[in-house]
């Protein structure tokens, strides 16, 4: 009988594993779908960016597709910061840790948007590689 229970549980576990692997495949393949028709994109846990000439769009991943999408113009962008735990952050030696996020503050607005990512040192190589673009306009 205990044996029985032992192994239930370990079936249960299985499928629930299962489960979870198959979730985010659907991720992955609803992102892959999504990223086609940019010229640069990234997947994260936390939000998905898509850079297509000078619009930015980003959304949230989920097994159904990408949502919550927002696209802006690196042209409204007045500065771009790293912040890493709610600190501005050096771009040339991120911390290796930390909820990262950059921080696009548009000209002649107290408005900004925060896009976050899951690893300092890639929002760091994001926000570089932007910051060259929105320095070119």
């Amino acid at each position: 009988m205990e044996r029985g229970l032992f192994w239930l549980s370990l079936l249960a576990v299985f499928f629930g594993l299962a489960w979870a692997g198959r979730k985010e495949y659907q991720k992955v393949e609803a992102y892959r779908l999504w990223a086609e028709q940019f010229e640069r994109a990234k997947y994260d846990l936390y939000a998905v960016i898509g850079q297509q000439g000078d619009e930015l769009t980003w959304g949230t991943p989920t097994s159904q597709g990408i949502v919550d999408t927002k696209t802006f113009s690196l042209k409204q962008v007045q500065s771009i910061q790293l912040l890493v735990d709610g600190k501005t952050a050096d771009w040339e030696n991120p911390p290796p840790k930390g909820r990262a996020e950059l921080e696009f503050s548009y000209i002649n607005s107290a408005d900004f948007i925060r896009i976050p990512f899951t690893e300092p040192p890639l929002a760091a190589q994001w926000g570089q590689f932007l910051q060259k673009r929105l320095e070119s306009y």
